[in-house]
């Protein structure tokens, strides 16, 4: 015969704990809560009433409630801290981004020391000096190291000075299209030196690095340079 649940039964079951425990059924308890950080409040209220309950013969030091105090000031400190350079790593990373957007479709000069001469076009960079040469010379080689054009800029003074190949040959015929190794050469006081060169590129497109990363231009025909190697913007 089934069991039958009386009014007297149904009287003393209070709430659902009850009714659960009746039926032979358990149900765990949930328990909702918002976060299970200890903010700086929770934590002065803590040290309040523990400093309430103190045993009077044996007090809190001084110095302990002080290095309690710091050492959680230190740890929210870190959180704040955190936050922060989330925060400004961020801005950095949309300021990058306008800086991309800027950047295409301008010219650049980076030492880079290959030059890409385009179907019908030129290479264009400069040389710099730190101090007057003569038979300062531009060394024009292709990707086999074979000299292609020798470009003579004569004596110049300290400082940089533009120099521009048409992509004719020195045997008077014109290149073909591809990248060249560009170098210089200059004389001072009857020394050969090594002056540095600047390669005018134009910027394709432009990578945003990620976290702790550079952003790069994607320089026409040549490839990615990082943007921290840019000498100036066309």
């Amino acid at each position: 015969m089934g069991r039958v649940i009386t009014e007297r039964t149904m009287s003393t079951i209070t709430n659902d704990s009850e009714l659960y425990s009746t039926l032979g059924l358990t149900r765990e308890i949930e328990q909702a809560t918002d976060n299970n950080t200890l903010a700086l409040e929770d934590f002065m209220e803590l040290m309040v009433t523990e400093l309430t309950h103190q045993d009077p013969f044996k007090p809190m030091e001084n110095s302990e409630l002080a290095t309690q105090i710091s050492q959680f000031a230190t740890v929210s400190g870190i959180d704040d801290l955190n936050s922060s350079f989330s925060d400004l790593s961020g801005s950095l990373l949309s300021d990058q981004a306008l800086q991309a957007a800027n950047l295409v479709g301008h010219e650049v000069l980076a030492p880079i020391g290959t030059g890409y001469l385009a179907s019908g076009g030129s290479v264009e960079g400069m040389v710099g000096l730190y101090s007057s040469a003569s038979n300062v010379t531009v060394r024009i080689t292709n990707s086999a190291g074979a000299l292609v054009r020798e470009l003579s800029l004569g004596t110049q003074a300290k400082g940089e000075t533009a120099f521009s190949w048409d992509g004719i040959a020195n045997d008077g015929s014109y290149a073909p299209p591809g990248q060249y190794q560009i170098s210089a050469e200059a004389t001072q006081d009857g020394e050969p030196i090594v002056p540095y060169t600047l390669i005018k590129a134009k910027v394709n497109s432009v990578s945003l690095g990620g976290a702790g990363q550079e952003m790069a231009l994607n320089l026409d025909g040549l490839g990615p340079i990082s943007f921290n190697d840019v000498a100036e913007i066309h």
